[in-house]
């Protein structure tokens, strides 16, 4: 697979300052670097996420299908001790900014 349109314009507003990246890091050290837009909430952050997993498992191959159900069931993206729990929340209510870092946290048994 090819570098989409949508990755192109998500570095056109990078380089204009209409968007930002968040690094999201996973249990096993890994970050992936994901770019939202300035005003973008929780919901916007997961979607992009998932955006960019799909497509890096496009491009090396691997798993095609992930349960993204079961992964928002089992873990919580957390920023600074905080946990993003309302996805219509804005990113900068919780203080994120441009490349600041977020992190899985696997959720606690009920």
């Amino acid at each position: 697979p090819q570098v989409t349109a949508e990755e192109i314009g998500s570095q056109v507003a990078l380089e204009y300052g209409q968007a930002m990246t968040v690094r999201v890091c996973k249990a096993d050290g890994e970050t992936m670097p994901v770019v939202v837009v300035q005003n973008a909430s929780v919901l916007e952050l997961k979607k992009a996420l998932r955006r960019h997993v799909q497509l890096r498992q496009a491009r090396q191959g691997g798993v095609q299908h992930l349960s993204w159900k079961y992964i928002w069931r089992t873990y919580h993206l957390t920023y600074a001790g905080e946990k993003l729990a309302d996805d219509r929340k804005k990113l900068r209510e919780y203080g994120i900014r441009n490349r600041d870092e977020v992190s899985f946290i696997k959720k606690l048994r009920k």
